[in-house]
């Protein structure tokens, strides 16, 4: 995996602190290959908010949160909520592939 210790505590703290305490995070794509150089930061993410709104408001701010501590970077979010009406492929794929954090 191709974060630091403190890339990836700040990732877990921020997504807790925006999605809640029970939100959960893998990372997954590119930066799961150690062999791999570069590529943006891709991250699913599993919270238990169901309302929509709640939701991009929680993004927006866990991604100005990762910015801050992590200085500009690529962070690609999925986010898995309940009732989820619609899942392309790479929720699938991003599950089985990714690394809890």
């Amino acid at each position: 995996m191709r974060l630091s210790d403190y890339q990836r505590q700040m990732i877990v703290q921020s997504v807790k602190s925006c999605f809640g305490p029970k939100a959960r995070v893998k990372l997954f794509g590119s930066r799961t290959d150690d062999r791999r150089r570069g590529g943006d930061i891709d991250l699913l993410i599993t919270t238990d908010i169901q309302d929509v709104n709640d939701i991009v408001r929680a993004e927006m701010r866990c991604q100005v949160q990762l910015q801050q501590a992590l200085g500009e970077q690529k962070i690609d979010m999925l986010i898995d909520y309940p009732n989820r009406g619609h899942y392309p492929a790479i929720f699938r794929i991003a599950e089985q592939s990714g690394i809890a954090l």
